[in-house]
């Protein structure tokens, strides 16, 4: 059971087709994407292969975690998640998100194309494209925001070089110290209604809450939050190992700069 637009929704069961159907399809373009060339350019992975690791990853997390939740029925794989956290009249914002996602939103936004065929961008990785992608940085800002009482919190970007591993870091400055604000997510769900997020704030109610693109706004209560903030470590860390194991493999392809495969004779 999680909490979803002010209320406690029921998981779905652990053998979700959709989830292992997902996987299988956007294994072959995620690991294309992200070495940063087409697919005959990097060292070929077999489809069936790849489905059948990303399919045992998900029994050993489903068999560590028993039955699966709302989070895990996600269309891509693991959800995005932003943490939050405040400081005064601060708040800071981490967003991260898997290698699928990031493939999906990069083509969405063009940051895999060359227009100008400047001949450095063809050696460039998935991520670091992503990373120099002005049009990035302007959607993330965009499609995620914190307000206070009705007033836009002034937001500041910063992309790091991992980004898969850090995520992507929002700054806020709101009007006045932070008892209670609006925090809106929209990221992904204009390219798919079904993309949801696992939103987790430190000292803050809720403390743990999932939001969908039918509730894309959730207040958060700083002032009479939960001290031990954010969700119960059995939860993270299941959502950790899911991360790793379902996603590993795409990182390590995402950084792998492009390679032309030589010819034999």
């Amino acid at each position: 059971m999680i909490h979803v637009s002010g209320r406690w929704a029921a998981a779905p069961t652990r053998d979700d087709p959709a989830v292992r159907r997902s996987a299988a399809r956007t294994s072959a373009r995620t690991a294309a994407r992200l070495s940063g060339g087409r697919a005959r350019t990097v060292s070929p992975v077999p489809r069936r292969a790849l489905a059948a690791v990303l399919t045992a990853c998900a029994a050993v997390v489903l068999a560590l975690a028993g039955p699966a939740t709302p989070a895990a029925a996600h269309p891509f794989g693991p959800p995005p998640t932003a943490r939050i956290s405040a400081e005064g009249a601060q708040v800071q914002l981490v967003w991260k998100a898997s290698a699928d996602d990031w493939v999906l939103l990069g083509e969405a936004l063009g940051a895999f194309d060359n227009p100008t065929g400047d001949e450095d961008f063809a050696t460039l990785t998935g991520e670091q494209k992503l990373q120099r992608s002005r049009k990035l940085h302007s959607y993330l800002l965009d499609r995620i925001g914190v307000s206070q009482r009705g007033a836009p919190c002034r937001g500041a970007l910063v992309v790091p070089q991992h980004l898969l591993d850090n995520g992507v870091d929002f700054t806020f400055a709101c009007p006045r110290p932070v008892d209670d604000v609006d925090v809106r997510l929209t990221a992904l769900t204009d390219l798919n209604a079904a993309y949801r997020t696992m939103l987790s704030a430190a000292h803050a109610t809720p403390a743990r809450t999932l939001v969908t693109s039918d509730h894309t706004t959730q207040r958060l209560d700083f002032a009479t939050g939960d001290a031990t903030g954010g969700a119960p470590a059995t939860a993270l860390a299941t959502s950790g190992i899911a991360a790793v194991l379902a996603a590993g493999g795409l990182f390590a392809l995402l950084r792998r700069p492009r390679r032309t495969r030589k010819a034999t004779t």
